[in-house]
């Protein structure tokens, strides 16, 4: 990715942890670092090796067997700049253990160098006692010597899951979180307006391999009138590399992310169109969604307990692709984009509106001069949708004690929040628990406001407190 946008923290964040390497009885020290697939984890690990000009050993494991996968942890070992690699070539492990043991042989005993393992989860899975041979060598090898050693993985649940308290390698790593490029970094690296940029954030997510198609300046249209063309294009096939990545073809809980990535989002309505489905099923499989972070569930925030629960897509970019890309895969397959491209368009506004909604709402948690006690920023609606409201800031959540904000999002072109809007957002304020006509209102809208008394928040305002 040219010029690395958005990642200065996260190196200044690794030479940090890489400056503590050598000091002390206990100078190795190791970091768990996870993200979404297609985040940029290996391309952040590769940059901070490039940068730390340290010896260094890169290893991506794969869904293979586990002999298989140690060949090419030998391979690759033997071909790295550790001093001692030739040991990989003398000898043939066929575990583990006994390669990482070799490993730590292999690395300088007395100045700095960097080990990455890639895809751990893959590992794990061939491996199911691979977490307490790494603490073992860990304790006995690897913090003996002067090296960071970095664990990278895109199974969210997985990495958690290794540093707590009840596992092998509990309190061994410091923990490290890459997430999606920002709306900020969007606009920045594609030299857009902060409006456009949040579109182009809906689309791509923020993820770089998509980002770096996107011609700079091009709009949201033009970027799709070419790619969508194109079946080989990283936004065509980013999304079913991530879903075969976390499930088989055949899993259930593939086809409730395809469900409610069209949008049915509450259980109802995803069971309706889950293809008969057993209730049991469904509520197991959403579970694993949820532990995956694919999935992300939401209860109204009043001051009233509700069960009303609903579902949306966590991923930006793959809610983006279950509604457009993934339908259209047959017709983009045979040269046919053209249909995928008038379907988005029809679409576009309507989708736009909601997929908008979880990004301000993240941006209004970020941003400072809400209302006071305002500790949670969410939606509010009834069974029947009526009301439905965008924006509800609270001091707590589910349930709050007291609602501090109502508000509503407009993200229409060249159409500002007028006194028609005023008005119903009035009525539905006085029909949330909690809420009464001292509480605050506030509008965010693409297009401007016509009218006083509530505050306005503008697309600049929301890029702003990304960046």
């Amino acid at each position: 990715m040219d010029g690395f946008i958005g990642r200065d923290r996260e190196l200044e964040a690794l030479h940090r942890y890489f400056a503590r390497v050598g000091a002390g009885d206990r100078p190795g020290r190791a970091i768990l670092m996870r993200g979404r697939r297609r985040v940029g984890k290996s391309r952040l690990a590769e940059e901070f090796i490039h940068r730390s000009g340290v010896p260094s050993l890169f290893f991506t494991a794969a869904q293979e067997p586990l002999s298989d996968q140690i060949g090419r942890f030998i391979a690759d070992a033997a071909a790295s700049d550790l001093p001692d690699a030739s040991l990989f070539e003398e000898e043939t492990p066929n575990s583990w253990d006994s390669a990482l043991r070799l490993l730590s042989q292999a690395v300088p005993q007395d100045s700095p160098s960097i080990v990455v393992l890639d895809e751990l989860p893959f590992m794990i899975a061939e491996d199911s006692h691979l977490e307490g041979r790494l603490q073992r060598l860990f304790d006995r090898e690897f913090s003996r010597r002067p090296m960071l050693l970095i664990l990278i993985g895109s199974d969210l649940s997985i990495m958690e899951a290794i540093n707590q308290y009840d596992r092998p390698f509990y309190m061994r790593a410091s923990e490290m979180v890459i997430n999606p490029l920002t709306p900020a970094d969007v606009a920045e690296k594609l030299g857009l307006p902060p409006a456009e940029a949040i579109d182009a954030y809906l689309i791509t997510g923020g993820l770089p391999m998509i980002l770096d198609e996107w011609p700079a300046g091009a709009s949201a249209r033009d970027f799709l009138n070419t790619v969508v063309l194109d079946p080989t294009s990283a936004l065509a096939v980013s999304g079913e590399r991530a879903m075969a990545a976390e499930f088989p073809p055949e899993a259930q809980a593939r086809r409730l992310l395809k469900a409610i990535g069209s949008g049915q989002r509450t259980f109802s309505s995803i069971s309706k169109s889950s293809g008969g489905m057993p209730a049991t099923s469904i509520q197991r499989g959403l579970q694993i969604l949820i532990e995956k972070r694919m999935v992300t569930a939401e209860l109204p925030l009043s001051a009233h307990p509700s069960k009303d629960r609903r579902y949306h897509i966590a991923d930006t970019h793959l809610r983006f692709w279950l509604s457009f890309i993934e339908p259209g895969m047959p017709e983009i397959n045979r040269n046919r984009g053209d249909l995928v491209l008038r379907r988005i368009e029809r679409s576009w506004t309507a989708w736009r509106g909601t997929a908008v909604e979880p990004v301000i709402r993240e941006s209004l948690r970020r941003m400072d001069g809400l209302p006071e006690a305002t500790g949670a920023i969410g939606g509010y609606w009834t069974r029947t949708n009526d009301p439905e409201v965008d924006l509800v800031g609270a001091d707590r959540e589910p349930i709050a004690k007291k609602v501090t904000m109502v508000g509503s999002v407009k993200w229409l072109e060249n159409r500002p929040f007028d006194h028609h809007d005023l008005s119903e957002l009035i009525v539905h304020r006085a029909k949330i628990p909690g809420a009464d006509t001292s509480t605050p209102l506030y509008v965010v809208s693409r297009s401007g406001c016509e009218v006083d008394g509530v505050r306005h928040i503008t697309p600049e305002e929301l890029l702003a407190v990304w960046r």
